[in-house]
């Protein structure tokens, strides 16, 4: 499932993509990607985009005359761009410019989400007002991490996916970070000491900016699509030697997700 690097990644992508090019005609089915829209509205956006943002998981494009679109890559969604009668599987949404190049919302699984609306309805709506601080767009200093999250009583993994504290974050990335902050992910937040949030902030920035550098290009790839490398320090290595100390890598299920974890850089109970 993509995660917030994925996510800035197409982002740039779609900046560049769309960068001194107008978009002459848009194209949709009518599939579960619309739900609680319509894909009639999709279809009318004509012109630049005038700019794209991104909070959390969340992208937002405004085009010319009002028009705006917000989407969401739910598993297995991305933008893709391929020339214009190329056929692409699973498009579920094109936008066709006009230098002949397609602008595909390419989604196997149908999970992914696309909402037109009035370009300045964008941030108002209640799914982007309800997200937490989202460590890029926002920054996240250690103090500003521990108000969004110490007040929870789940495990501070999973605390770290609740996307109305910390927007953009994932089962990857939040037990890379807590890998690099040496804290175990069962650990409560109240527990943690000052020093720890400062690892942790500065676990969580690294990790996304980790993610940018290694997966930055034409077109995301998913980890879980098996077709890329596994780029992560402690993210599907179970079993594998920790490249810290050697220690087995283990993993357990939190809130149905797999987490990852190395036993002795990551004690239940302090700092190693």
């Amino acid at each position: 499932m993509p995660e917030l690097p994925e996510v800035e990644i197409a982002r740039r992508n779609l900046e560049r993509w769309f960068r001194g090019r107008t978009v002459v005609d848009a194209e949709a089915a009518r599939t579960r990607i619309f739900r609680g829209a319509k894909s009639s509205a999709f279809k009318s956006v004509r012109g630049r985009l005038i700019d794209v943002s991104r909070k959390g998981k969340y992208l937002l494009l405004s085009f010319d005359e009002g028009r705006g679109v917000l989407s969401h890559f739910g598993m297995t969604g991305k933008w893709v761009r391929r020339p214009k009668g190329q056929a692409e599987m699973y498009s579920r949404a094109r936008f066709i410019l006009d230098d002949d190049e397609v602008i595909h919302f390419r989604d196997p699984r149908m999970f992914g989400r696309i909402q037109p609306l009035e370009s300045d309805q964008l941030w108002k709506t209640e799914v982007i007002q309800r997200l937490g601080r989202d460590p890029l767009v926002d920054g996240l200093t250690p103090a500003q991490l521990r108000d969004a999250v110490d007040s929870s009583r789940q495990p501070i993994k999973v605390a770290l996916l609740n996307q109305t504290r910390i927007a953009g974050l994932g089962n990857i990335h939040a037990a890379e970070a807590l890998f690099r902050a040496k804290i175990h992910p069962a650990r409560l937040p109240g527990g943690l000491r000052a020093e720890e949030w400062m690892r942790l902030s500065r676990g969580i920035l690294q990790t996304i900016r980790f993610a940018l550098t290694q997966e930055e290009g034409e077109e995301i790839h998913y980890v879980e699509e098996g077709d890329t490398e596994n780029p992560f320090l402690v993210y599907g290595r179970a079993g594998e030697p920790c490249r810290r100390c050697g220690t087995r890598i283990r993993s357990f299920v939190q809130a149905g997700r797999t987490t990852y974890f190395c036993p002795n850089c990551q004690r239940r109970r302090g700092t190693p």
